[in-house]
């Protein structure tokens, strides 16, 4: 049971994670719609837009390792699920530690000028550089030996971490949900072009429907199943997640392009950051578990030959 009760520290790590980094996911999208955001200088504009792309790879990293999990591994607790995890939760510390420190230079520059805003925010990441990366590199200890594989997995463990990733999922979902609720009452978002206001709508339904979709495991199991673990529930609960994924990495790369377009007033660029972002996303949550999985066919096949 080793292998799995790792497995679950560090999905729960990743919920932790994951809702330091919603926070400022929220406030790069609502604050691009407040008023005094056009006072904002170019390069606290500019900033403001780094730091969403930042914290978008952030929680992108961070809700990687549930898709590897479901799709890769079919939720069995493997030595692969666990590094992925592992890796994807280191790498996310990075974007979200230089996503915070854009954050704060956004706002101390407009509050006490450029000067104090790179101090303080150069100060804010290296700190937290060091409280993320360099504590534990100074105290790691440890052989690091990934645990034996213990055959099947058990169906109550798979269920168990199924909700489990459903919780690190949902956070960013919530978190673009309420400021796309939010922005529709703003005067900035009235006074953007129909077009714009169209895919803030689609997105916003397409978030909506990826928030219940992450919903309707838990309310799935509780009523249909009372409770009880069973192989139905895991294939039904495994494609809702898998889907509401798909319907957030939608949301987020149209709100993405409303972002970029109420900030640079280009639909070029606003449609290409839309783009990039759309597939980095897909990318890394459905082709890359698609890809190990597929690699690990010819394996399983050679060690039966």
């Amino acid at each position: 049971m080793e292998l799995e009760r790792k497995l679950k520290t560090a999905l729960n790590e990743s919920r932790l994670l994951i809702l330091g980094a919603q926070v400022l996911f929220g406030f790069q999208f609502h604050g691009v719609f407040q008023d005094l955001f056009q006072e904002l200088q170019p390069d606290g504009k500019l900033a403001q837009c780094i730091a969403l792309l930042l914290l978008l790879v952030a929680i992108c990293f961070l809700i990687a390792p549930s898709l590897v999990h479901q799709i890769t591994y079919r939720g069995e607790s493997r030595q692969g699920a666990l590094a992925a995890a592992t890796c994807f939760a280191g790498i996310s510390l990075l974007p979200l530690t230089l996503g915070l420190g854009a954050s704060i230079f956004t706002v101390l520059q407009h509050l006490f000028g450029r000067t104090t805003g790179i101090i303080i925010g150069a100060s804010f990441t290296a700190v937290a550089l060091f409280l993320l990366y360099g504590l534990g590199l100074l105290l790691r200890s440890g052989s690091g030996q990934m645990p034996d594989e213990e055959g099947a997995t058990p169906l109550s463990v798979k269920v168990e971490q199924l909700l489990t990733e459903a919780r690190v999922i949902i956070p960013g979902g919530q978190a673009l949900l309420g400021f796309q609720l939010i922005a529709t009452l703003t005067k900035a978002f009235a006074e953007l072009p129909d077009s714009a206001k169209y895919i803030h709508a689609a997105a916003l339904c397409a978030v909506a429907l990826a928030v219940m979709l992450l919903m309707a495991p838990a309310a799935l199991h509780r009523i249909a199943f009372n409770g009880e673990d069973d192989e139905a529930f895991l294939r039904i609960g495994s494609g809702l997640v898998i889907a509401a994924t798909f319907a957030l990495a939608l949301g987020i790369a149209a709100d993405i392009h409303v972002v970029f377009f109420k900030v640079s007033d280009d639909a070029r660029i606003a449609g290409l950051t839309a783009l990039v972002s759309l597939l980095v996303l897909l990318g890394v949550w459905f082709a890359y578990p698609l890809w190990r999985r597929s690699a690990q066919k010819p394996r399983r096949r050679s060690s039966f030959g």
